[in-house]
């Protein structure tokens, strides 16, 4: 567990740096002559009518309801691995970074509420505040080294994957558009033929992925965001006995031939089309807005006091313990790190605010980026001097 922990934070160090590059060449390019080229080129509607279905959609939204489905069938597919056969199916060991994960949760969307509260359209962001983007945040626990223990690595570990799931329930039930019947059946069927291969004892993947793209195509037309059908998929495939066995080591080959061309690919491309912001419009009015001001407050302040105090009132009460070689301070340290919200925050923002025109989507970058920079520059310091 211990060298397959070290591999993984290592893994996912590494898929921060590709990240953090597409975002600084984002807004370079959005502060320079070429801002309204590469806007064009974001806007511009590619695809036609298939089969009478209309899949004209601009590059962005390709980006974001198309390429990002491969992004959310790897994090359904880390999901259920954890749960089937590591970390996730003993209860014991969830119990710290599940309150954690909760707390984290709940308090950022009430102080967001508390900011956004006048205001209809802006509380449609309540859920921006509430995941933790886990590359970012493991990169930041990663240049400590052996300043913070496994144990706190593991909890975080564990926080960001349960906080991937609930934001994965909160798109599915809150962030949904006009529902197509008839798509919706269509997805019912598709996701019903997968459950009865994976009964029947069906383990030729590649007739799973072809039913995948099915079940995409009928999502994307039914209203409930096309991305859900990744992580559908992921639930589906065919995983049992664990990694040794022979369907677990096909779907570890899946899992780890993916995560390539999500850490380079798609969450690259994502940052780079959703994270230019010209810092020359930025205005006062900006700063200030509820949008911006919940975001932050809601990340900076609500994550790391959520997480802490839900993780305290665990340990306090006698349901959990400090994880092993960590001090209170340390603890804190990682529960600020919650805060860097960066990639998830970003995509709930494009579906919070889509048919709105009400012109948020500055604000939304505007604060997941200030959150996030503070998160981790607050967070590198305390893990820093913590003894």
């Amino acid at each position: 567990m211990i060298a397959r922990l070290r591999s993984f934070f290592s893994g996912d160090a590494a898929d921060a740096l590709p990240l953090l590059a597409a975002t600084m060449l984002a807004l370079v390019l959005a502060n320079s002559p070429a801002a309204s080229t590469v806007q064009g080129a974001l806007h511009a509607v590619i695809g036609g009518s298939i089969a009478g279905l209309d899949l004209a959609k601009t590059v962005e939204h390709w980006i974001n309801d198309g390429l990002m489905v491969i992004f959310f069938l790897l994090v359904g597919m880390e999901i259920k691995r954890e749960v089937v056969s590591d970390e996730l199916s003993e209860p014991s060991k969830v119990a710290l970074p599940v309150a954690g994960a909760a707390g984290g949760i709940v308090l950022p969307a009430l102080i967001y509420m508390g900011f956004a509260w006048g205001d209809p359209v802006a509380l449609r962001g309540w859920a921006i505040p509430s995941a933790t983007d886990i590359a970012f945040a493991v990169a930041v626990l990663s240049a400590l080294g052996k300043r913070v223990p496994l144990g706190l690595k593991l909890f975080l570990l564990t926080l960001a994957i349960v906080d991937d799931l609930a934001a994965i329930l909160i798109i599915a039930v809150f962030y949904t558009s006009e529902l197509s019947t008839l798509s919706l059946a269509l997805a019912g069927g598709c996701l019903a033929t997968l459950l009865a291969l994976n009964l029947a004892g069906v383990r030729r993947f590649p007739l799973y992925l072809i039913l995948g793209v099915a079940l995409w195509l009928c999502v994307l037309k039914s209203g409930v965001h096309a991305t859900l059908a990744g992580v559908a998929l992921a639930f589906l495939l065919p995983l049992k006995g664990g990694a040794e066995a022979e369907e677990g080591r096909a779907f570890l080959r899946l899992e780890h031939a993916l995560k390539p061309w999500v850490s380079f690919l798609v969450m690259p491309v994502f940052a780079f089309a959703n994270s230019g912001l010209s810092l020359s419009g930025i205005t006062s009015a900006m700063a200030i807005h509820p949008v911006t001001l919940g975001i932050v407050a809601g990340l900076f302040i609500g994550k790391q006091l959520g997480v802490f105090a839900a993780a305290w009132a665990m340990i306090r009460l006698g349901y959990a313990r400090l994880p092993t070689g960590a001090s209170w301070t340390q603890l804190y340290g990682v529960s600020v790190c919650a805060g860097i919200g960066f990639t998830m925050s970003l995509f709930i923002g494009t579906l919070a605010f889509t048919g709105t025109n009400a012109g948020l989507d500055d604000l939304v970058r505007l604060g997941v980026l200030a959150a996030s920079v503070l998160s981790a520059a607050v967070g590198y310091a305390v893990l820093r001097l913590a003894r």
